[in-house]
């Protein structure tokens, strides 16, 4: 392969991880889903499934961007939510696009989504009673209070959310980048057969329920717009 070659997918490849950045960006700025103290938003799956195209690597920059971003043009939480944002979606994008790196199949997904969601929810258990009592002002007993009823119920419903949103784009979204020449062809093209329904369902189950749970469980509201 030329270096023209090379050059010209290396281009292609950091255009397209921008444009996966500037997507995220946009639907944080769009789409909320406020709980108490807390926001819900979709950018996490944006910068998940560029991660399973891309690697890691282009997961924990959109990781780090996208937030830094949000703190320099509409954040409300300062280094204390800029912090938080990158750790809960550097967390969950990197851990599942490494696994997935590594075991690239459909199990090989599953596996690295859910252990992304596991991931996600400890760390940010942790830093919740390392972080939230600064940033609150109160005490880490009354964090610790919070953590059965709001902190690890969100986190674990972000999670699943996330991971069930991303498995009902991939494929789909996989098979519309390789018709269009920015991946590579596959040699399992996209195909709508049982197994795929049987994905597709569960999806949307799981975001059902988990939509549930926010509204008729933690009293979270929807938002559209900045």
């Amino acid at each position: 392969m030329s270096r023209v070659r090379v050059s010209e997918i290396g281009l292609r490849r950091v255009v397209l991880i921008a444009l996966f950045g500037a997507i995220s960006y946009v639907l944080m700025l769009l789409v909320h889903f406020p709980v108490g103290f807390l926001t819900m938003d979709v950018k996490d799956v944006i910068i998940t499934l560029g991660g399973l195209y891309f690697g890691p690597l282009a997961a924990l920059v959109l990781s780090i961007l996208v937030p830094l971003l949000e703190l320099f043009t509409v954040s409300d939480t300062g280094v204390y939510g800029f912090v938080m944002n990158v750790l809960g979606t550097a967390v969950f994008s990197v851990t599942a696009s490494l696994i997935y790196k590594y075991k690239k199949s459909f199990f090989g997904a599953v596996i690295g989504l859910v252990s992304g969601t596991v991931a996600m929810v400890a760390v940010m258990m942790v830093f919740n009673l390392l972080v939230t009592p600064h940033y609150m002002g109160v005490t880490v007993e009354a964090v610790q209070a919070l953590i059965p009823k709001l902190l690890l119920p969100f986190n674990v419903v972000k999670g699943v959310f996330n991971a069930a949103l991303v498995l009902l784009l991939y494929k789909p979204l996989s098979g519309v980048l390789q018709r269009a020449g920015v991946l590579p062809k596959s040699v399992h093209p996209y195909r709508f057969d049982l197994r795929t329904a049987l994905v597709t369902g569960t999806s949307i189950l799981l975001i059902a329920l988990c939509l549930f749970v926010i509204f008729g469980v933690l009293g979270g509201t929807f938002t559209f717009g900045i």
